[in-house]
C-alpha cells in the first residue's frame, strides 16, 4: 500500500495554499476587528463574493467537477486535501474559496440533470456569480429524511411544489434550490421522491433561523411553486438515489473540514502552551496540558486515514457507505474534542471572541448534527455488525 500524497496533488496543494495567501489572508487581517466582534457586513459579504469569483478563476473553487462543465476533474482525494487545508488556515474568509462542503457551491447532483438545464444553471454556479441551496430537511423530517411532507404533482409538463423546507444553509443568496419532494406517498424512498431544480422567484425565503454556530439557516415556503417538468434531477421517484451518489464524496469533504479545524485548534493550544508561563515555568510543562493535546495528535492522525481512505474508495468507483458514515461520526467528534482540549488550554482567553477556538468550538458543535446526526452514524454502523 502506498500512503504516499502523489506529486500532482501536492503540487496543486502547495497553488491552493499560496493562493489562501496572496489573496485571502490580507482581506481576513483587513475585517479581523469586526470579525473578532462577530460582525458580518455589506462590505465583508462582497469580498468573499470576490474571494469565490477569484477562487472560481483560478480553479479551485468547483475544481471536483469534470472539465465539461467548468470544473478541473480534481479527484476526491484531490479536493478533499484542499478541503483540509482550508479549514487548517484558520481564516474565516477561506470557506469562500472552497466550494465544498458548502452547499451554495454548485452540487454534484446537478450533473444528472438534463444536459440543456444543467447547462443553463452550472455555468454561473461554477464561476462563482452565482449560488444554490440544498433543500431536503422540514420541520417533521430531520434525520428522518424519507419522511418529508414536501408535495410535488405533476400537471401536464409542470410539477407544483407545496410545502415548508427548513435548516436550509445559504437559501438567502441562492439563485435556486435542490428540492426534494414526495411524489408517491406510498413507495416515498422507494421511488416516490424526486429531485427538482426550483429557480428562486418559485419559493419564498421566510424566516433566518439562528443557531449557535456562525452560520445561519432559513426556512422556505412553496406555494404552488411551478417547476417545469425537465427541471427534474435523474428520474422521477429517485431523487434519494440521485443524492446518494454523491453522498460518500460529501463526507469525506465534511471529514477534511474537521480535520484542517482540529489541526488549526491543536496548532494555537501548541502555541499557546509553549508562550504561556504559569507559576515559574511553560505552561506546556503539565502534563495536564501536553497529554490532552498529545490525545488530539493522535485522533487527528487517525482521522486523517480514515478520510483519505474514504476519498480514495470514492476516487476507486466504490459506493463506501460504511466508511462515509464511520467517517462522519469519528471526525466531527474527534474535531469537537480537539476545540474543547484547545479551549481548556487557552482558559479564559479561549472564551473570547477574541481568540479563535470559541468560533471553531461552536461549529464543529454543529456539525455532530447536520448532515446525519452521530446517532445516526452509530445506527448505520451498528447495521452492518449485524445489530
Amino acid at each position: 500500500m502506498d500512503f504516499s500524497i502523489p506529486d500532482e496533488l501536492q503540487a496543486l496543494r502547495d497553488s491552493y495554499g499560496s493562493f489562501l495567501e496572496r489573496e485571502v489572508r490580507p482581506v481576513e487581517d483587513r475585517w479581523r476587528p469586526q470579525l473578532e466582534l462577530g460582525e458580518w457586513t455589506d462590505d465583508m459579504q462582497a469580498d468573499g463574493v470576490a474571494i469565490r469569483k477569484r477562487s472560481a478563476q483560478e480553479g479551485f473553487y468547483a475544481c471536483y467537477l469534470p472539465e465539461d462543465v467548468g470544473g478541473q476533474g480534481v479527484s476526491t482525494l484531490g479536493t478533499t486535501l484542499l478541503v483540509e487545508d482550508t479549514g487548517r488556515s484558520g481564516m474565516q474568509f477561506a470557506m469562500a474559496a472552497m466550494g465544498p462542503p458548502n452547499p451554495a457551491a454548485p452540487s454534484p447532483v446537478l450533473l444528472d440533470a438534463q444536459p440543456h438545464v444543467r447547462d443553463r444553471y452550472l455555468p454561473p454556479l461554477v464561476a462563482g456569480e452565482e449560488t444554490m441551496c440544498f433543500a431536503l430537511t422540514e420541520p417533521e423530517a430531520g434525520s428522518d429524511a424519507q419522511a418529508i411532507r414536501t408535495r410535488a404533482e405533476q400537471r401536464g409538463d409542470t410539477w407544483v411544489l407545496n410545502g415548508t423546507k427548513h435548516y436550509i444553509t445559504a437559501a438567502d443568496d441562492a439563485s435556486l434550490a435542490l428540492v426534494f419532494a414526495v411524489n408517491d406517498a406510498d413507495k416515498r424512498a422507494h421511488g416516490g421522491i424526486t429531485a427538482f431544480i426550483v429557480p428562486r422567484d418559485q419559493y419564498r425565503v421566510v424566516r433566518q433561523q439562528l443557531t449557535v454556530a456562525g452560520t445561519h439557516p432559513y426556512e422556505l415556503v412553496f406555494d404552488d411553486a411551478e417547476v417545469p417538468a425537465d427541471h427534474v434531477v435523474g428520474e422521477v421517484g429517485f431523487g434519494f438515489y440521485t443524492a446518494m451518489t454523491f453522498l460518500n464524496a460529501g463526507r469525506a469533504y465534511i471529514g477534511a473540514n474537521c480535520l484542517g479545524m482540529a489541526q488549526f485548534c491543536l496548532d494555537v493550544a501548541v502555541e499557546h502552551a509553549q508562550s504561556r508561563t504559569v507559576f515559574g515555568k511553560p505552561l506546556a510543562r503539565n502534563q495536564g496540558v501536553s497529554f490532552p493535546l498529545a490525545d488530539t495528535k493522535v485522533e487527528i492522525e487517525a482521522g486523517r486515514w480514515l478520510t483519505y481512505n474514504l476519498a480514495w474508495k470514492v476516487d476507486q468507483g466504490d459506493a463506501p457507505m460504511l466508511e462515509s458514515s464511520i467517517v462522519k461520526l469519528y471526525d466531527t467528534e474527534m474535531a469537537f474534542r480537539a476545540a474543547d482540549r484547545a479551549m481548556q488550554v487557552l482558559g479564559g482567553m479561549g472564551l473570547m471572541r477574541e481568540a479563535p477556538i470559541e468560533r471553531v468550538w461552536r461549529y464543529v458543535r454543529m456539525l455532530r448534527i447536520v448532515e446525519g446526526a452521530s446517532e445516526v452514524q452509530r445506527l448505520v454502523i451498528s447495521r452492518s455488525l449485524g445489530l
